[in-house]
């Protein structure tokens, strides 16, 4: 049965209706009359270009500098094992995020704890 459905699918699309046909040219006719004269080109200026992907670099270079003075800034914080243990076991959270935050918060446990309410 499915075969039958299937053959009769493609004689429809093999018989090709002429009024098919020239439906397909005129949505084609109207596609190409739309694209081409409602699109103005517009063309780059290649310096501004150069100039805004230089910029976009130096951001992102800024960007960078400044997450590893934060991340060194971070790690010479003295912490006490214990406190990222305990504030790991209270705030129910794994010891790199306790660890995290008591960094974060200059070593002070309580002010970690409350950093998490």
């Amino acid at each position: 049965m499915a075969d039958e459905v299937e053959e009769s699918e493609i004689e429809e699309v093999q018989a090709g209706d002429s009024n098919g046909d020239k439906s397909k040219n005129e949505a084609n006719k109207a596609l190409s009359s739309m694209t081409d004269s409602r699109v103005p080109e517009i063309e780059m200026d290649s310096s501004k270009v150069s100039k805004a992907m230089s910029d976009l670099d130096a951001a992102q270079k800024a960007r960078k500098a400044a997450t590893l003075i934060k991340e060194k800034a971070l790690a010479a914080i003295k912490i006490d094992k214990v406190d990222v243990e305990a504030i790991a076991y209270e705030m129910m959270v794994d010891k790199k995020l306790a660890e995290r935050r008591l960094r974060e918060c200059g070593g002070d446990m309580m002010a970690a704890l409350k950093s998490f309410q």
